[in-house]
């Protein structure tokens, strides 16, 4: 039986049963990992993630799940059964909903059959490529922590007994290096990923030159005392902030008063540089895909526009609650669990500066490549302290390497200073940045 007959199948039997609502989400994923050093593997995991998790809920509005390894008609009765029971004594809520079919592309998420095509000793040989290209790159770099290849391939379906029923694949593969740089007893780590939808964006001598200089660039690092200077974060660096940002703006935090955004829709709470999208309808991106967790239509969603906020993240539950439409961020990873909220493609709008001219424009600044410790960041006050590597500018150019630093402060301050927002814009998984620069900030040093 096919999966889409099987869910619909499963939502049938669940009605019989006497459940109010169904839904049924199959998952069919496979993923593969390359780890090489040296020039060896050094390990190859290839994962399978399959099964059915369905959900119900009861007239009063009590939800229950359960899930099955077997994909199989013969076991929906016993996993129907078992989300029905399970749901008896959980906490009854009219905002417990399952959505409607909404106008869905399921164009959006074409697998490219070069991931799948590829052998696995071409892989291999990618990751290796990373390393020796690194080392090509840079006489400093002698070796490599870690480089590596992985890909996914996933199949969703999903059906409830609103109607809707929606089926699709999707994937994407990836290249990383963590390569070291070494200059008598100085060792320093550079780091360079790309991910893609796309198996022939992966240019390894790409990712292995950008790691390595990436690496080269800190060596010699000189210590500075504590001072006040203008600091700009790279990209990669800027998406850290991501772990703070993410969870505040989740409409669930908001309700539960654990948000810094609380209240506060409509107003002021960033640099009127500062624009973040999260968009799943992404041309080319990483979580780009027709629906949600829970079956909402994917969309473009202006959490901040010009530094003014204009919406939360909102899944099916949050957005009832609220009485506003689901922004189509119900996320689920694997059919074992009900959607949560969550991102799809996460990014900061580019600006129109380019990067070259952002550091020119600086007297004396920081340009931050590597932060520490963002996960002890504060997502209800927004306070952070974080350690940071990177390199010192002076009159419009990179002078010497910084380590041994610290930036700490709170989170909407410091992005209310945002004085200069680079246009190149890029993404690292399914978050991006730009390069982005503030005006003056206090660096502690030694």
């Amino acid at each position: 039986m096919q999966y889409l007959e099987l869910a619909k199948l499963a939502v049938d039997k669940a009605k019989q049963m006497g459940a109010h609502a169904a839904e049924a989400y199959v998952l069919d994923a496979k993923s593969l990992q390359i780890i090489t050093s040296k020039d060896q593997v050094e390990s190859l995991k290839l994962s399978e993630d399959a099964g059915i998790g369905i959900r119900v809920i009861s007239p009063e509005g009590r939800v229950g799940f359960a899930y099955s390894t077997e994909i199989d008609a013969s076991q929906l009765q016993a996993t129907v059964s078992q989300a029905i029971n399970n749901g008896e004594n959980t906490f009854a809520d009219k905002f417990n909903v399952l959505p409607s079919r909404g106008e869905i592309d399921q164009q959006l998420a074409v697998v490219d059959p070069s991931i799948h095509a590829t052998k696995v000793e071409d892989k291999i040989e990618l990751a290796k490529q990373v390393e020796r290209s690194a080392k090509a790159a840079s006489k400093y770099v002698k070796r490599a922590e870690r480089c590596g290849y992985e890909d996914a391939e996933y199949q969703v379906t999903l059906v409830n007994s609103n109607e809707l029923a929606v089926q699709y694949r999707s994937g994407y593969c990836g290249l990383f290096g963590l390569v070291l740089a070494e200059d008598n007893a100085d060792i320093q780590t550079g780091v360079a990923v790309k991910y893609s939808r796309k198996f022939c964006d992966l240019i390894p001598e790409t990712i292995g030159q950008e790691a390595a200089e990436n690496a080269a660039q800190l060596l010699g690092a000189k210590n500075i005392g504590t001072t006040k200077a203008a600091v700009l974060l790279s990209p990669y660096v800027a998406t850290s902030f991501f772990s703070v940002l993410i969870p505040a703006l989740s409409a669930d935090a908001v309700h539960k008063g654990r948000s810094l955004f609380k209240g506060k829709l409509e107003n002021k709470v960033m640099s009127p540089l500062i624009s973040l999208v999260d968009d799943g309808l992404l041309a080319g991106g990483i979580s780009t895909a027709p629906i949600d967790g829970e079956g909402v239509a994917a969309k473009r969603t202006e959490l901040i526009s010009e530094g003014v906020l204009k919406s939360y993240l909102y899944n099916s539950y949050t957005a009832a609650k609220d009485n506003v439409p689901s922004t189509g961020n119900g996320v689920r990873s694997s059919f074992k669990g009900v959607p949560e909220i969550g991102p799809t493609n996460m990014f900061i709008a580019a600006g129109t500066t380019p990067k070259d001219k952002l550091v020119q424009e600086v007297q004396d600044g920081f340009y931050v490549t590597n932060v520490m410790g963002m996960h002890t960041a504060n997502s209800i006050t927004g306070d952070f302290s974080v350690g940071a590597s990177g390199v010192w500018i002076k009159n419009g150019a990179f002078t010497h390497a910084v380590r041994g630093v610290a930036i700490a402060g709170n989170l909407m301050e410091l992005l209310g200073e945002v004085d200069g927002v680079g246009n190149d814009l890029r993404f690292f998984g399914s978050n991006g940045a730009p390069t982005i620069r503030f005006s003056r900030i206090t660096i502690s040093g030694s």
